[in-house]
């Protein structure tokens, strides 16, 4: 009898968790309620929604440094009902690491409940989109900007094949982007790649694909990049100039102010890494770009040094502030600066 009663209970054990199964992947909720452990969800099964927030690492380094960590983790903690999904290509079968990692930021990063880090190969990631052949002409080793063209490459095949929105690994996230199909204005007229969302399969991607490929031209920066998707925009739209703080829409396609993502341009990055006399408070803003491309100085958050970008890794990443800068205290120096 005994025997008979935990056979039943084990096929009831497995009827419930395969119930509880269907109805985090089907309700939307597939974090907040998530009542399995992350270990039996497959990528398919995370991607499944197209309302990931999708981060990429196109170099084989395993350890993501303290602005990698923020951008991922604060994005956990604004889109905490979202899975937060980090592609590596450094990952493989033989080089898995999980929360045990003896990487710091890493093994963070993976505790974090709605944080998937996987691995990824750009052959089979390209396949059945306009990229594979452009993938298997190129000659890698002579392209000096292999690392940003590949990430463009990526951004658009990870977004047309699952759908949700990209974001690049300088990106904080300070509140939630209210629409998902968006292209983030860097200036007036000119689209940045560095962040958008689409659905699945959507149209403008799959045209950003072909335009990759039929314009492709390795020697110029961000051709294929933030210049393509201004290409491709401004073949839709008539562009004008942005007025107050009032976002675009085209071909219904948010085309969002600079002030959303962009509040302090490029050419005044340093602004982050200086102490204000006071703090902006980017009311208008959705996250903001700290445009590590142009950090070739190596500045970094100090700990204790009252910057902009230390009070807002402080905010929006304190568990990434607390490992890898208030752990490592002391072994950074930068030189400090007032600002209005």
């Amino acid at each position: 009898m005994l025997k008979e009663i935990q056979i039943v209970l084990c096929f009831f054990f497995v009827f419930v968790f395969a119930i509880l199964y269907e109805i985090t992947l089907q309700s939307g909720c597939v974090l907040s309620c998530m009542p399995i452990s992350k270990q039996f969800l497959t990528q398919e099964d995370i991607m499944s929604q197209s309302r990931s927030i999708i981060f990429v690492e196109t170099t084989d380094r395993l350890e993501p440094p303290p602005l990698v960590s923020c951008s991922v983790e604060s994005a956990t903690r604004i889109y905490h009902d979202r899975p937060v999904v980090f592609f590596m290509k450094g990952l493989n079968n033989s080089t898995w690491l999980d929360s045990n990692s003896t990487y710091t930021a890493f093994s963070l990063l993976s505790a974090m409940k709605n944080v998937f880090i996987f691995p990824f190969q750009m052959e089979t990631l390209f396949q059945e989109t306009p990229l594979l052949p452009w993938y298997h002409k190129v000659n890698a080793t002579q392209e000096k900007y292999w690392v940003h063209i590949s990430s463009d490459a990526s951004r658009l095949a990870l977004i047309w094949k699952y759908g949700g929105t990209y974001m690049d690994t300088d990106v904080i996230s300070i509140r939630p982007i209210p629409v998902t199909n968006f292209l983030a204005a860097q200036a007036s007229q000119f689209s940045s790649n560095g962040i958008f969302g689409f659905p699945y399969h959507h149209w403008f991607i799959w045209d950003c694909m072909k335009d990759f490929v039929q314009n492709y031209n390795g020697h110029i920066w961000g051709n294929q990049g933030p210049l393509l998707m201004t290409r491709r925009l401004q073949a839709l739209c008539n562009l004008t100039n942005f007025h107050n703080v009032e976002d675009q829409s085209c071909q219904n396609i948010s085309f969002l102010h600079p002030q959303r993502f962009y509040p302090i341009p490029y050419p005044a990055w340093r602004q982050y890494y200086k102490v204000w006399k006071r703090s902006p408070d980017f009311n208008n803003s959705y996250a903001l770009h700290l445009w590590n491309f142009m950090n070739k100085e190596h500045k970094t958050v100090v700990a204790g040094s009252n910057t902009l970008v230390e009070n807002l890794y402080k905010t929006y990443c304190p568990t990434t502030y607390k490992a890898l800068i208030q752990g490592t205290e002391g072994s950074g120096h930068m030189q400090q600066n007032k600002t209005e």
